[in-house]
């Protein structure tokens, strides 16, 4: 080991995220879609700037681009991130983590010498945010084993092209994604770094905080069925009025969450026949909820059902509740989430626990077995997916620097093992 004890460089990371904004986005935001020439500029970018150091680059099956540190032990330390972006995105989203994880890099090789006690692997997890198809998670999912293959293989974008064309277009053979799990091979841990894409931390006035995990998800289609009828001539008692059926979950959701927490969203409203001289027959809504505690969700899925049969039955109603997905709760590790605690504390005076509310690669990481955590930084604004997503660059750098920290304690981890 070198006595010169090298630290990264946390402004380095933040000219290079400029960098790549300047490459890849227009005045509209990021466009680094997911099997996209602009993605694939993006992917070349980040692999010049791993040129220089000892490692060994590969694209595996599923197209998560992998650079591996080799150390004096298999077992390896995974740090990953996704340089795919929505379009029109922010600049942060998902390319900080790779940013923060090649300065992380760096500094290993500096200090050991190009030759760590323990393997160190970077991966560009491929189509984190499934902005063409419409499906979120490809790469990590086909790592941990978990893709659907025949939904995948139904997926098309708005120009007609299938998933599997657009893969081939990428020297990618649809028929083997699933050949990634052999990446899984000797992973001892993984972290990811990620901005929070909300506002909590900005309101707590934090800059960084340690995931506990991801959110467990339930969505469904609420749909009320009454009775269409002339809206001039039905008097109001008689009315079978399935909007008001349905209006009456808004402010039931809110209840739901001050009883229990989590979060709950009625993203969207549809009515039958939609016309203003006629009482609704028909109104579909589509609720989402979501908590980290799995026994607390199904609690408060099971109030919602439950209040949307009272509100059908006061107005002369039916309803009828139809999944359009589901997820478990996805708890990420013990010991890892006492060494990001640390790291955080150690860098910033504070410290702050939270979950996430969206999916990130790491529940798949964590799916798969593999002991996993995350961090999140500040966001401005409390807001992402937007080109106006941002994020102090002091926080920035604080996030560089108590993710090395984060790094330099799990590698301990790992050859204590």
């Amino acid at each position: 080991m070198s006595d010169l004890n090298p630290m990264p460089d946390p402004k380095r990371t933040v000219s290079e995220l400029k960098e790549l904004r300047a490459l890849t986005g227009t005045e509209d935001g990021a466009q680094r879609v997911a099997f996209t020439p602009v993605w694939q500029t993006a992917r070349e970018w980040l692999i010049r700037k791993m040129a220089a150091l000892p490692v060994e680059t590969r694209l595996d099956a599923a197209g998560n681009l992998w650079f591996t540190l080799p150390g004096e032990s298999d077992r390896a330390l995974l740090i990953g991130g996704h340089i795919d972006s929505v379009p029109n995105g922010g600049w942060l989203d998902g390319c900080l983590n790779l940013m923060a994880g090649v300065e992380i890099m760096r500094r290993i090789s500096a200090e050991y010498h190009g030759r760590p006690p323990v393997t160190v692997r970077l991966v560009d997890w491929a189509d984190e945010e499934g902005a063409r198809f419409g499906k979120s998670l490809f790469g990590s999912s086909a790592f941990s084993g978990n893709l659907d293959m025949e939904e995948a293989r139904g997926l098309i974008d708005r120009d007609g092209i299938p998933l599997p064309t657009a893969l081939e277009n990428c020297g990618i053979s649809f028929e083997r994604v699933m050949d990634a799990g052999v990446e899984r091979k000797n992973a001892a841990a993984y972290l990811e770094l990620h901005i929070e894409q909300g506002p909590v931390l900005l309101d707590l006035g934090l800059p960084l905080a340690t995931v506990l995990g991801t959110c467990g998800v339930e969505r469904w289609a609420i749909t009320f069925n009454g009775q269409a009828a002339h809206s001039g001539s039905t008097p109001m008692n008689r009315r079978k009025d399935a909007f008001l059926a349905a209006a009456k979950m808004a402010p039931e959701i809110h209840r739901i969450t001050d009883r229990h927490g989590g979060v709950c969203t009625i993203g969207s409203c549809k009515t039958e026949p939609g016309i203003v001289t006629s009482v609704v027959a028909e109104c579909r809504l589509t609720l989402d909820q979501r908590h980290l505690d799995a026994t607390t969700l199904a609690a408060m899925l099971a109030e919602a059902k439950a209040a949307s049969e009272r509100f059908a039955g006061e107005g002369g109603c039916t309803v009828r509740w139809e999944r359009i997905w589901q997820i478990a709760p996805v708890l990420f590790d013990n010991d890892l989430i006492a060494f990001c605690e640390e790291a955080v504390a150690e860098t910033t005076g504070t410290s702050h626990r939270m979950p996430s509310g969206p999916l990130h690669d790491a529940a798949e990481v964590a799916l798969a077995g593999i002991p996993t955590v995350m961090m999140f930084v500040q966001s401005l604004h409390g807001i992402s997916h937007n080109k106006i997503e941002d994020t102090l660059e002091a926080h920035i750098g604080q996030s560089v620097l108590a993710m090395d920290r984060l790094a330099r304690k799990t590698m301990e981890w790992i050859a204590g093992r």
